[in-house]
């Protein structure tokens, strides 16, 4: 599993790195595919995101993003850990 360090300012910049990551890691083409995100919550607090890549074939690329640690956890379609990611430069990503 490889690790890096990426700066993100805000919410839009982080679904953007999301995408790119998983089109780069895959080949897939930019834009062509529909992402979706759910906010996750604990104690009825904000905790982080989970992003989904619907991709060809009805496959499934998976993130999470956890906001007390300030890491993007990257899954394959088998549910495998490829890549963690933690971010820098991120005070200004609210989750609300």
């Amino acid at each position: 599993m490889v690790s890096s360090t990426i700066p993100v300012r805000d919410l839009e910049e982080l679904r953007a790195y999301v995408n790119r990551t998983f089109c780069d890691e895959y080949e897939l083409k930019p834009g062509a595919f529909q992402m979706t995100e759910r906010r996750l919550r604990r104690r009825n607090r904000p905790c982080g995101l989970y992003f989904c890549l619907h991709g060809p074939r009805a496959v499934k690329f998976t993130a999470i993003y956890e906001t007390e640690t300030h890491q993007v956890l990257f899954y394959d379609p088998s549910g495998e850990r490829f890549l963690r990611c933690q971010l820098v430069d991120c005070e200004e990503l609210q989750l609300g």
